[in-house]
């Protein structure tokens, strides 16, 4: 049996502890009436939901490229993301329709204790698997477990928002707080949703990488290139934990095939070193020098001859 991968093993835990959460938050929010913690328990459903298109979406994102798929299954995470953010923006729309209906109708909560209970317990698991999942997401460079750690941090904050209003409702016996906060945290999660939305938009549409990678990408280039001329066209892209780069290297027209093969790998292989789930593809291109010395005299093919017997 093959070792199960970080991504996969994060998806599993997120799904399980979505699962006890939402049950937990459901049947209190049913005895008790609170649409706080009702609303805790569609958000922890809904984690139920994102968590196992998040983890079915990471395993085949992992799959390798094939005859159908030649830049691999990246963007089965983008979509997953994507998905999520609908998702998740119809859940906040429909909290806050019951919370404005609450309101108008005057609801009561019957047994804000056992909420307020729930609510310290889910917050505590909300927060150490936000933290786990940041850690894996940021490990892999996945951005469904970074949408999927970004919709536990939401129920951090969530959850400590309704279990400030669950015990001043205890404590000041004011029923109108149990429909306001849900409200305030339904437009929070709408919010949140947008911002997920416009970040898988992004991938999808190919929008280049932040500049900050791309910055880290050309100081490699500079780098490693040598005195091989020039570099340009850098494009870049992202699928899923992929990075897609590729650019064109101006080299000296005297190498021969095998030697600009050995230094398209090369330079690939340094990019990938440094840059988590960079899949790069350089096109070569000759020099157009018209004084061009030869051969013998090139200085860029002396250094990259003087390198090779290095490291012999």
């Amino acid at each position: 049996m093959s070792p199960v991968s970080p991504k996969v093993a994060a998806a599993r835990v997120s799904v399980a502890t979505a699962v006890a959460l939402a049950t937990m938050k459901l049947v209190t929010g049913l005895l008790t009436g609170s649409l706080a913690v009702i609303t805790s328990a569609v958000d922890s459903l809904l984690d139920i939901l994102m968590s196992g298109v998040n983890f079915m979406a990471i395993r085949q994102a992992e799959q390798p490229a094939d005859a159908r798929h030649p830049y691999g299954h990246g963007k089965f995470e983008t979509i997953a993301t994507v998905f999520q953010a609908i998702v998740i923006a119809l859940s906040g729309g429909w909290i806050c329709f019951e919370a404005v209906r609450r309101l108008q109708s005057g609801s009561v909560v019957a047994k804000p204790l056992g909420g307020i209970v729930v609510m310290i317990v889910s917050l505590a698991a909300s927060l150490l698997l936000t933290r786990y999942l940041r850690r894996v997401a940021k490990a892999t460079d996945s951005s469904a477990l970074a949408a999927d750690s970004l919709h536990f941090a939401m129920d951090v904050y969530t959850n400590l928002a309704l279990l400030v209003g669950l015990l001043a409702l205890f404590w000041l016996e004011l029923p109108w707080l149990d429909p306001v906060m849900s409200l305030l945290v339904a437009c929070y999660i709408i919010y949140q949703a947008l911002d997920l939305l416009r970040h898988g938009m992004r991938d999808i549409l190919d929008e280049q990488l932040p500049d900050t990678i791309r910055s880290e990408i050309e100081q490699l280039i500079a780098t490693n290139k040598g005195e091989l001329f020039d570099y340009h066209n850098l494009r870049t892209r992202r699928a899923g934990s992929q990075k897609l780069i590729d650019f064109h290297l101006t080299v000296c027209k005297h190498l021969s095939v095998d030697e600009a093969h050995h230094i398209t790998d090369s330079l690939e292989g340094k990019i990938a070193e440094h840059v988590i789930g960079a899949d790069v593809t350089i096109h070569i291109e000759p020099c157009q020098q018209a004084d061009c010395p030869g051969r013998a005299d090139c200085p860029a093919l002396k250094l990259r001859m003087l390198d090779a017997k290095t490291d012999g």
